[in-house]
């Protein structure tokens, strides 16, 4: 399974290709994809290396050449989600029959510490009851880390997000800072500036601009398993 930023790179390498025969620079795939850094690009080029989706020619600058598409390639483009849940999120898959009805993808593990670079894959489900589903897309993480034990929220447990993207002062949110890291945070907007709090009193808050950190949905629940 590609992530939305690997599918959509994928997808933008092939449409050059077609279109002029020479596949992009790194610095247009960095524009295209809307990333901060080039070094997001590497590190989607590589998976999809990895995954045999392309193959980067020896001795050639700026040489790909695409080895198959995704299967869904041809339909139309849904709205990528970006968790990540990182190297950007991608959108959450409709429900796979077979599963029970109340259930959301756990998509990886997210920080409540130092932010960590989340996975952004389906890796299983975890059944949720029905009352902590109040409306839209859900996801579940695994918290990594203490830094939200006032809060209630305990290494190892798993958090039930509501996808969204922004969120009201005071909530608990999934946060990606710099496109790239995830972390399980309160918000606190205080005016040119956004603090990400937590709920450990031996830690301190971290502030960023407004530009640097983009809200991925709100706490809706947590399970814990004894």
């Amino acid at each position: 399974m590609l992530t939305a930023k690997q599918r959509a790179l994928l997808l933008f390498i092939n449409q050059r290709l077609n279109e002029t025969g020479v596949s992009p620079s790194f610095e247009e795939m960095k524009v295209a994809l809307d990333l901060k850094s080039k070094s997001g690009i590497h590190r989607l080029i590589s998976a999809l290396e990895e995954r045999g989706f392309i193959r980067r020619l020896p001795h050639k600058a700026r040489a790909l050449e695409v080895l198959r598409l995704p299967d869904a390639a041809t339909a139309p483009e849904r709205k990528p989600f970006k968790p990540a849940v990182i190297e950007n999120t991608s959108y959450v898959e409709p429900q796979t029959p077979g599963f029970e009805e109340d259930s959301v993808p756990v998509l990886g593990r997210i920080a409540a510490g130092t932010p960590i670079s989340a996975i952004q894959h389906e890796q299983s489900r975890v059944p949720v009851p029905p009352s902590m589903l109040r409306g839209g897309e859900h996801f579940a993480l695994e918290v990594n880390g203490d830094s939200m034990i006032n809060a209630g929220i305990h290494d190892g447990d798993t958090v039930i997000i509501r996808r969204c993207d922004d969120a009201p002062n005071g909530d608990i949110v999934v946060a990606l800072v710099d496109d790239e890291e995830a972390t399980l945070k309160r918000l606190k907007k205080n005016g040119s500036s956004i603090a990400l709090e937590p709920e450990n009193d031996s830690l301190q808050t971290m502030i960023y601009s407004p530009d640097r950190v983009k809200v991925q949905g709100t706490l809706a629940g947590l399970i814990r398993e004894y």
